[in-house]
């Protein structure tokens, strides 16, 4: 069973519906995707039996090298692709129902624009595929316009935009109609380092509303400070899976921060010395040390 269910196109549901739903926003189980090759002799696994949730109010951060398999799952999610085999929910339903795709925000890898557009009209656009009225259309596209930076620049045709500027084009359209679900590919690739701060900050202010985001990065340094969760695959398979803490906090070292006594000595000497362990904590390594770690881990099977 694929967990795929495509209603017929009526109408898009209430925007402003709010579902209390126990379930995950995210349920992959088992999840594979063979490509099949030429006259469909040689198979290509994408994905491997992957299995993974993103936790309704989350940040999930989906981590891994080019030709592991992240893109491919944030497609078969949104539904723009469908599992061989396995079962995918998203939001308590199959990711090809219209009234899952109205509450979902989606970045893919290369959006593409209208270049003849500008930003605001883009926005107006993408809010009228969602059925939003004029007025909210409007109020909507002149919120994301402040939100992400493009005050003075929203009158410039996309074509002109940089591949930044783009970008957050891009991360705006997925947040047009006010989704509880943002999947977004390599949402900050491109940004310079002001557009990186704004839109790392809008993944938090996203999280303390409720919204749930998973993100696909090869961006360490991103997912280490914005995501709750992470999952690192290789080859199609998911390798590790945890919470940011749980996976770099190192229990078999501890860091010390000393008062009177140089960082080298043992606790031991600290405390025969007269000085004190103002705090002790679990050693942490690095998200870039696991991550290549678990992928030296996973060419072994």
């Amino acid at each position: 069973m694929n967990g795929y269910n495509f209603p017929s196109m009526g109408e898009i549901p209430d925007k402003k519906r709010t579902d209390t739903a126990p379930g995950p926003a995210i349920r992959l189980q088992s999840v594979s995707r063979v490509y099949r090759g030429f006259w469909r002799v040689r198979r290509t696994w994408a994905l491997r039996e992957l299995s993974l949730v993103v936790k309704r109010g989350e940040i999930f951060g989906l981590l891994g090298p080019n030709g592991s398999g992240k893109t491919t799952a944030l497609k078969i999610i949104v539904g723009l692709i469908r599992a061989t085999s396995g079962d995918v929910r998203v939001l308590d339903r199959g990711p090809g129902d219209t009234r899952t795709l109205a509450r979902v925000g989606y970045l893919p890898e290369e959006p593409a624009h209208y270049g003849f557009l500008n930003a605001r009209e883009s926005l107006e656009f993408y809010g009228k595929l969602f059925r939003l009225d004029r007025q909210e259309r409007r109020q909507r596209a002149k919120e994301l316009i402040e939100k992400l930076g493009f005050e003075g620049q929203g009158s410039r045709p996309v074509r002109e935009y940089s591949r930044g500027m783009a970008r957050r084009l891009g991360i705006a359209q997925a947040l047009i109609n006010r989704p509880d679900l943002l999947v977004l590919d390599e949402p900050t690739s491109g940004l310079d380092p002001v557009a990186h701060r704004l839109v790392t900050d809008l993944f938090v202010r996203l999280r303390e509303e409720g919204k749930s985001i998973l993100i696909s990065s090869h961006l360490l340094a991103d997912v280490e400070k914005v995501c709750d969760r992470i999952g690192i695959l290789g080859q199609g398979r998911l390798l590790l899976e945890g919470s940011v803490g749980e996976l770099l906090d190192d229990p078999e070292a501890i860091d010390l921060v000393l008062e009177g006594i140089g960082e080298e000595a043992a606790r031991e000497a600290v405390e025969a010395a007269g000085g004190q362990v103002r705090s002790s904590r679990p050693a942490r390594q690095t998200l870039h040390d696991l991550f290549l770690q678990a992928l030296k881990k996973g060419r072994r099977r």
